[in-house]
């Protein structure tokens, strides 16, 4: 976030640099209010746009094996232009790369979603898949799979061949 406020107040300093050396080009007759101006219309585009290119710029970064799960927009009350072009500021992804597969039953694997937010730290949810029982477990509290598929401190949950995550995690390749 302060790299963000930072990141605007150069924007509005580029804007007003722009607006000096016009005034200074035709001596003058150059509006003076076009400064102060110039300075709050640099800051609010970049704002806007710094805001509306966050989701795509954050997930060009990841690496192409990352699958994003959902990408919810938000539509706020003080935002009223968000209910004609509704921003994603948090999405879920599942982190393919980091999957462990377990050697002694390979429908058994192991992986991590990412919950990811603008200006909030990444957070990782550890999650269980068996891949022949279309089944997952959350790994919290204590929740441990053994390499054979064995659940202990936690519960496997049936959610289907067609579910999403379960998908992605169980896809070969």
């Amino acid at each position: 976030m302060l790299m963000d406020m930072i990141a605007t107040i150069a924007a509005g300093a580029a804007c007003a640099s722009v607006v000096i050396v016009l005034r200074h080009l035709t001596r003058g007759r150059f509006p003076k209010w076009a400064l102060p101006a110039s300075i709050g219309l640099g800051m609010l585009l970049f704002s806007i746009w710094n805001e509306y290119t966050w989701y795509a710029r954050t997930t060009a970064a990841l690496p192409a094996q990352v699958v994003i799960l959902s990408a919810p927009t938000d539509k706020v009350l003080y935002r009223p232009w968000s209910y004609l072009f509704p921003v994603a500021t948090r999405f879920a992804a599942f982190d393919r790369p980091g999957m462990k597969i377990s050697e002694a039953n390979p429908a058994i694997r192991r992986g991590d979603v990412l919950l990811v937010q603008r200006w909030v730290p990444t957070r990782r949810v550890s999650l269980a898949f068996d891949c022949a029982g279309n089944r997952r477990a959350d790994l919290v509290e204590g929740a441990e799979v053994a390499p054979d598929g064995t659940l202990t401190g936690g519960q496997w949950t049936d959610v289907g061949a067609d579910d999403e995550l379960q998908r992605a995690a169980c896809q070969e390749g």
